[in-house]
């Protein structure tokens, strides 16, 4: 079903998509103006009373066009280099592979002498020759050489190890081979500045001496994390003083991978270590971490110091609370890290760039968020574990509240799980109730972005347009100071993006006070272990606390709905689950289900608005006719035979439907009451005369709800609906060979009162005054009809359907023209059947396939004919009364 919103709120919400939409275009339009004042070269300064046109100058462009010097040739687009380039990294790559089987393969069969000239020669020639092909522009040649000599000096590096120093370490060798040539291939970078290779593969090179070191000199875990973060250091001041896009980015990607490995090795130690002593050492290696995370987070562009600032978060959690927990047992650690997340919340009096900070608080939000993942699957095991006495009801109260549960979860390890939902939601309370405050001191964090500022030029080419800038435009809203009545946006490259408002925050802090508040007290039960009765009794409380709040909350109009919305689902859920826990007993059932209808009905009726009226009356019809249903197993009952009883509660929902009139919570309620009496039928289905009794109670009850006029419609026809199916179901059971006796008594006299009815009201629906009498003989008599093998009831059935479908077609009757055509035809059916089946044996099998097909066909190339004359026959038919 779709919505449709009031016009009032579609209106706001579209005055708001299109105050976005122009705010949008605004920002679009100064940006475009910008971009045209930065491309335009600078004119030219001209002599005094030098006059262009007099000297055959061109007239200058058209307004917005960048304007071009007097003599000005455009120049012919430069030919592709794709080829060119292609050829030179192939010829690269060749001598590559020569050199790479030269040293591997000839280099034996030389002598030391000729070994030394033919690298030394070959690596000074790779290494000269690029100097010389940048003075003659040839730069692509250039940079292919600079590539060949790399792979050479990395050559000449293996043949050294290979023939001058054998026995020394490998991973030493590498470690110093790796500095001396990221030293190296910077200086040559240097030298050579228009080459692009030589300083991105010195930074790649710097990434291995430190960590080589480490290895060949078998240190312990903690000092290969400091080679990693010493690395890592390196990489981030070459990001942020590096020349060129290529080694600032060749120099992020290492030292994101240096870094990262770092707080691997740190974490793993600090989480491993078997006392706070041993943490301290890894401690000191991740505060080191983020030390620099931080400090590269305070010159870093926007992004980089957001990631920058949560990576020096997480690392400084990690190294202060891994000392505690080191000390801590398994089910108390996460406590310790949880509160040196919450001490990061203090950065914002601390004085970072708003990038750094906001990267700092987000790295509190993910400590905090990962020790509340770590606390619900329990509370989930709280809620859901109930369900498991479904199998077997009313067996005995449990000895308490675990057992009761039949969950196999280590309860003595999650000890702190109640604790830690019970701090954080401390803390968000707090900031609900005291939301002035925090919302000053967190005021830094949501300043508005700065925008670009254009120079003279492009302000003087956005002139056109200032007056989407003037006040009162969505352009001004845009820098519009946070508490000014305007939305909080932030302007960026991807367009303007809309901020929570304080009150939306609040009430979502209110809501996570409820909900952890709520899920703390349910887990402090079970990790300690309460009795069953006092888990029981506790769980029906907090929902009667849950309907307070939410009966408070909605009728006081103060705040946002996140609050009420909250308590309303946590005290539909709690109900839902201490219903279920209190199956293990059969007092309990009846307290608890009596208490749960007892509470939901008061607060439909102290609550004002319609929705949580509607959903607590829903409830406590619900919780009513389970108490029915409880009635019934005690009596000793079967299903069958407990199905009356159930028709209690709906019969009480139609009085009360009756007293409540227009009342909007009335529909809900009766529907409730409805869906109580399909349950009543279902659990009447195995007995056949138990479900006629059912189904003519249900038609009492659609009656009785059809007295009123605005259930008319529906209730009318489905109580004699129902009342027909009862007859038919009594007739059945028993086994009445002869439905005509029992249906044409009520036949007469309900056909009696539709002329009537028609007579007093010719506007009557036929459906209305002849269809409940005329479906209850026609359509038993077809059922039994289908079943006989005698050929004068279908002969009577087939004559009286052609009679009422001929007075329906004559006086225009809707009802007797379709159920006497229907049944008609039904009858027909079933006289042709044994004849159709045996020709159908006597033709060939590919026949009725071959009709079908033709069928087909003809329906196809006439099937806008046929189409107009079904759309005639369904306006005949509509028509008719």
């Amino acid at each position: 079903m779709e919505h449709v919103p009031p016009p009032a709120e579609e209106l706001a919400r579209l005055d708001r998509e299109l105050a976005e939409l122009d705010a949008r275009r605004a920002q679009l339009l100064t940006r475009r103006a910008w971009l045209l004042a930065a491309l335009r070269p600078p004119a030219p300064t001209a002599a005094p009373g030098w006059n262009p046109s007099a000297w055959g100058a061109p007239p200058p462009g058209r307004p917005g066009a960048p304007a071009q010097p007097w003599g000005y040739v455009p120049k012919q687009p430069s030919a592709p280099r794709s080829a060119q380039n292609v050829l030179l990294t192939l010829g690269g790559l060749l001598l590559a592979v020569a050199a790479v089987a030269f040293t591997l393969v000839s280099w034996g069969s030389m002598g030391i002498g000729g070994r030394s000239a033919v690298l030394a020669a070959v690596t000074l020639g790779a290494l000269t020759a690029p100097a010389v092909l940048l003075r003659r522009g040839l730069t692509a040649t250039a940079e292919a050489l600079a590539a060949l000599a790399l792979v050479l000096t990395l050559l000449d590096v293996y043949a050294v190890h290979a023939v001058a120093a054998p026995d020394t370490d490998g991973l030493g060798f590498t470690a110093v081979a790796a500095a001396v040539l990221a030293v190296l291939w910077t200086a040559y970078g240097l030298a050579l500045g228009k080459l692009r290779l030589p300083l991105p593969a010195a930074v790649v090179l710097a990434q291995w001496p430190l960590l080589f070191w480490a290895w060949a000199a078998d240190a312990p875990a903690v000092v290969v994390g400091w080679a990693l973060l010493a690395t890592a250091v390196l990489d981030g001041v070459i990001a942020l003083r590096g020349k060129g896009p290529g080694v600032r980015v060749t120099a992020c990607v290492g030292g994101s991978a240096m870094g990262f490995s770092a707080l691997m090795v740190g974490l793993a130690l600090s989480t491993t270590a078997s006392g706070p002593l041993g943490a301290a050492v890894p401690g000191a290696l991740l505060l080191a971490a983020a030390a620099a995370a931080l400090a590269g987070a305070w010159r870093a562009p926007k992004g980089f110091a957001r990631t920058g600032g949560a990576v020096a978060g997480l690392a400084a959690v990690a190294a202060v609370g891994g000392v505690p927990a080191a000390a801590l047992s398994d089910g108390w650690r996460t406590l310790a890290y949880l509160l040196c997340g919450l001490a990061l919340a203090g950065v914002v009096r601390a004085g970072l760039p708003r990038d750094a900070m906001r990267g700092v608080l987000a790295a509190s939000g993910a400590v905090v968020a990962g020790a509340l993942m770590w606390a619900l699957p329990p509370l989930a095991a709280v809620l859901l574990g109930p369900v498991t006495l479904l199998s077997d009801v009313w067996a005995g109260s449990p000895d308490g509240f675990r057992s009761a549960l039949g969950s196999t979860l280590p309860w003595s390890e999650l000890a702190a799980a109640p604790v830690v939902l019970a701090l954080v939601a401390g803390l968000l309370g707090s900031a609900y109730r005291w939301w002035p405050p925090v919302e000053r001191i967190a005021a830094p964090l949501g300043a508005p972005e700065e925008t670009p500022k254009p120079d003279a030029a492009s302000n003087t080419a956005a002139a056109p347009d200032a007056a989407s800038t003037a006040p009162g435009t969505p352009e001004a809203a845009w820098t519009a100071p946070p508490g000014a009545g305007t939305p909080w946006y932030t302007v960026g490259g991807a367009g303007a993006r809309r901020r929570p408002s304080g009150a939306a925050l609040r009430g979502a802090a209110g809501a996570g006070t409820l909900a952890l508040g709520w899920g703390a007290l349910l887990l402090a039960g079970v990790v300690l272990n309460v009795p069953y009765a006092v888990a029981v009794a506790g769980e029906t409380a907090l929902v009667g606390g849950l309907l307070a709040l939410a009966v408070r909350s909605a009728g006081n109009g103060r705040g946002t709905s996140a609050v009420p919305v909250t308590a309303l689902v946590g005290a539909v859920s709690g109900a839902v689950s201490v219903g279920l826990l209190s199956l293990a007993s059969e007092g309990a059932s009846y307290a608890v289900f009596g208490a749960l209808a007892v509470l939901f009905a008061g607060a439909a009726v102290r609550v004002g608005a319609e929705v949580p009226r509607a959903v607590f009356a829903v409830a406590s019809v619900v919780w009513g006719t389970v108490l029915t249903g409880f009635a019934g197993r005690s009596l000793d009952l079967d299903p069958h035979e407990a199905a009356p009883l159930v028709l209690v509660v709906p019969a009480l929902t139609v009085l009360l439907g009756a007293r409540l009139r227009r009342n909007p919570a009335a529909l809900p309620v009766e529907l409730a009451g409805a869906l109580g009496a399909l349950v009543a039928v279902g659990l009447a289905v195995s007995d056949a005369p138990f479900l006629a009794l059912v189904l003519a109670l249900c038609g009492v009850l659609a009656a009785g709800a059809a007295v009123r006029p605005e259930r008319r419609p529906v209730a009318g026809s489905l109580a004699a609906a129902l009342f027909v199916l009862a007859t038919w179901v009594r007739l059945a059971a028993s086994d009445v060979s002869f439905p005509e006796a029992y249906t044409l008594p009520v036949t007469v006299p309900a056909l009696v009162v539709g002329v009537a009815r028609r007579r007093r009201d010719p506007e009557a629906s036929s459906w209305t005054a002849y269809g409940p009498g005329l479906a209850a003989t026609l359509l038993p008599s077809l059922a039994v009809a289908w079943t006989d093998t005698d050929w004068l009831r279908p002969l009577l059935l087939g004559v009286a359907a052609l009679v009422i479908t001929l007075l329906g077609a004559r006086h225009r009757l809707q009802a007797l023209l379709v159920l006497g055509g229907v049944v008609l035809a039904l009858d027909g059916l079933h006289e042709l059947a044994p004849y159709v089946a045996q020709v159908a044996g006597a033709l060939p099998r590919w026949l009725p396939p071959a009709l079908a097909g033709l069928l087909l066909l003809a329906v196809g190339a006439t099937y806008e004919q046929r189409l107009r004359d079904a759309r005639r026959l369904k306006d005949a038919l509509g028509r008719m009364r």
